[in-house]
């Protein structure tokens, strides 16, 4: 029996119809989708390990072999490109500062682990418990500090080449509102492509790099070779520091939870099949699975992807085939350390302005939670729950305890979960009237990281 039925004549979608994940166009046409998946995901994906020093054709390789492990654990049912999340950046940046690149995997690998673990508590227990942990005004506080925490890492790049920035976030601006459909969610990768091109031409890439011996960016692309094998690193739980900076990995995988519950829901919607929820439970396992073996390798964790929703959504196929495509095609990418190198050689300017507008809708999209829930701000629980978490993830707030180190983004979660659920029992008990009086909602809709 074929893994795919052929979708009507094999060439074309029906005005009206859907092609489903158990359905496939002819291969001509699944490789082409499979391709545009492939750039749609890139402008994301590639930008993780740049901002955080991770190997960029190691981060693609766990990006593609994450995809096809995610469609192996849900059993081939639910559509989903898997690249590096956003929600890492933070946690990375700071645990690479405090103990070396092994101490940011072992967090890496503890949050997969720990997402594994709750796709099997949903797979028997179902999402309830996820949803009253997690109610809109929670999830979206926990999202949007996320964000909004990383804005000083854009303006530090920012500042190294004002000029070069600008000129990246206005072109992203641009792409974003000049063209509708594709080209609009793939409006970062193309303003990082305009800065990257005016920094050519503006002598960026003639300048030594000291820490690369002496060679320059167009020299080191030159020099390295257009196949290899990327670069593999193992995590450290035993560098002094490892388990204090593992703490500050815990509220990715409230995003993660949220975002691949999200993107189900989502993808249920739109192919109008209710019976895709039923996969929830496997795809937070296999998104726990792929994001613990990339960081057991040295590559960043991954989630799903709301760009890659929006060529689904554009195309209307559905298939899960196109996503084998994408997956081997981001496998064999991965082998080309030329690739790598071209990512490597961004300047700072570039990923200053790439990072002030990404940031931002990382933040956007834990507020956009707030409205699509209709979350009650006139009540006093609600307000305190999102406005002292964003104050403590924006100023960066910190505490140690022992040999334990807290940033903004822990701190800032959990204020958030404290102050909800203390409040409101408080308030229920009291019967004040400052509680959440709306029933606990489903978390979302999240489709993945910013386009």
């Amino acid at each position: 029996m074929p893994l795919w039925k052929t979708h009507g004549n094999g060439r074309t979608v029906e005005p009206g119809a859907v092609v489903k994940p158990e359905e496939r166009l002819n291969w001509p046409a699944t490789i082409a989708i499979g391709a545009q998946h492939v750039v749609a995901m890139f402008g994301a994906t590639f930008l993780v390990p740049t901002l955080t020093g991770f190997p960029v054709s190691t981060t693609l390789l766990f990006s593609g072999l994450g995809t096809l492990i995610f469609l192996l654990i849900t059993k081939n049912q639910l559509p989903s490109y898997l690249g590096s999340s956003f929600a890492f950046i933070a946690p990375i940046t700071a645990a690479v500062a405090a103990g070396g690149t092994g101490s940011a995997l072992a967090g890496v690998v503890a949050v997969g682990i720990l997402l594994t673990v709750v796709g099997l508590v949903v797979q028997f227990a179902g999402l309830r418990w996820v949803d009253a942990l997690m109610p809109p005004v929670v999830a979206g506080a926990i999202v949007a500090l996320i964000g909004f925490n990383l804005a000083p890492t854009a303006w530090n790049n920012f500042q190294l080449d004002p000029v070069t920035a600008t000129i990246t976030l206005v072109a992203i601006i641009l792409f974003a509102v000049l063209f509708r459909g594709f080209l609009g969610r793939i409006s970062i990768f193309l303003g990082v492509a305009v800065g990257f091109i005016y920094a050519a031409f503006t002598g960026s890439f003639e300048v030594p790099n000291a820490l690369r011996g002496g060679k320059t960016p167009a020299e080191l692309i030159a020099d390295a070779p257009w196949v290899g094998l990327p670069e593999f690193q193992l995590p450290d739980f035993v560098a002094p520091g490892t388990w204090s900076t593992i703490a500050m990995f815990l509220p990715v995988v409230l995003v993660l939870v949220a975002e691949n519950v999200g993107h189900v829901r989502g993808v249920a919607t739109m192919t109008e099949d209710p019976a895709i929820n039923r996969h929830t439970g496997r795809a937070l396992i296999a998104d726990g699975v792929a994001t613990t073996i990339a960081g057991g390798f040295g590559g960043s964790g991954t989630t799903t992807y709301g760009e890659n929703i929006g060529v689904m959504a554009a195309t209307r196929v559905y298939s899960t085939a196109v996503y084998w495509v994408a997956g081997l095609f981001a496998i064999l990418l991965a082998f080309s350390p030329k690739v790598g190198e071209v990512f490597n050689s961004i300047p700072a300017g570039v990923l200053g302005g790439a990072t002030t507008a990404l940031y931002g809708l990382i933040g956007i999209i834990g507020i956009k939670i707030w409205v699509d829930s209709k979350v009650d701000f006139s009540r006093p629980v609600n307000q305190y729950t999102a406005a002292v978490s964003l104050v403590i993830g924006i100023a960066g707030f910190s505490m140690q305890l022992g040999d334990f180190a807290f940033g903004g983004i822990v701190l800032g979660t959990v204020a958030a979960l404290l102050i909800y659920h203390v409040g409101n029992a408080i308030a229920r008990a009291r019967k004040t009237g400052a509680d959440d009086p709306r029933p606990l909602e489903a978390v979302g809709p999240l489709g993945g990281d910013p386009a």
